[in-house]
């Protein structure tokens, strides 16, 4: 499988070679990062080329790096149900960097990219309908940034007396607790009982 994938990536970077910044194999599968505004270019081909023939998005996500400049990674799932080929493709873009949407290559693609948008802020330029999918139409942040409070910032609770849904600030009813984690042999300034022995025992 290796060797057939080191032959792709080979394939790829030969009639790809502008949009491609990194080409890996881990885990038997194939992963490229490209160039953000070559995405849809990129990825049109991947489905195309009869060589690649990757006919299925299977996901869209994205991951939170806050403190790089790049601070998120888009990343691309397909699958070539025809070659037996999983490939990875990934885009690293800047917090308020728009993105090419790939709804004209994957129709698929239009939900998995308006989630993104709702869980991480991520603008897709030529989207039909980038919206928010899963938050409510008021929703405060993006959920699934590494700087989003894990509490958010609001709570919903339907209210009795006014016999309808009111948003309220969140309220703790306790504060959060913190551990440390540490095991009790860790950085302890004291003796348990029973080492006091171990100090007393002849050496050699």
């Amino acid at each position: 499988m290796s060797e057939a994938l080191r032959e792709l990536s080979g394939h790829i970077e030969t009639h790809q070679g502008d949009a491609v910044l990194e080409t890996a194999i881990t885990g038997g599968e194939l992963t490229i990062t490209v160039v953000p505004s070559s995405l849809a270019k990129f990825l049109a081909f991947l489905r195309e080329d009869k060589t690649c023939n990757f006919g299925t998005l299977v996901d869209i996500t994205a991951v939170d790096w806050p403190g790089r400049d790049k601070r998120f990674d888009v990343v691309y799932h397909l699958l070539s149900m025809y070659q037996n080929h999983r490939i990875r493709v990934k885009a690293g873009v800047r917090e308020k960097e728009i993105v090419p949407s790939i709804t004209g290559v994957y129709k698929s693609a239009d939900w998995y990219e308006r989630e993104i948008f709702d869980m991480f802020g991520i603008l897709f330029s030529g989207h039909p309908d980038l919206r928010r999918i899963l938050t409510d139409y008021g929703f405060r942040g993006y959920p699934l940034r590494k700087d989003f409070p894990t509490t958010g910032y609001t709570e919903v609770r339907y209210d009795e007396t006014a016999k309808r849904v009111v948003y309220e600030p969140v309220s703790l009813v306790q504060d959060y607790r913190t551990f440390d984690l540490m095991s009790p042999w860790e950085g302890a300034d004291y003796i348990l009982p029973g080492d006091e022995k171990a100090e007393d025992a002849p050496k050699g």
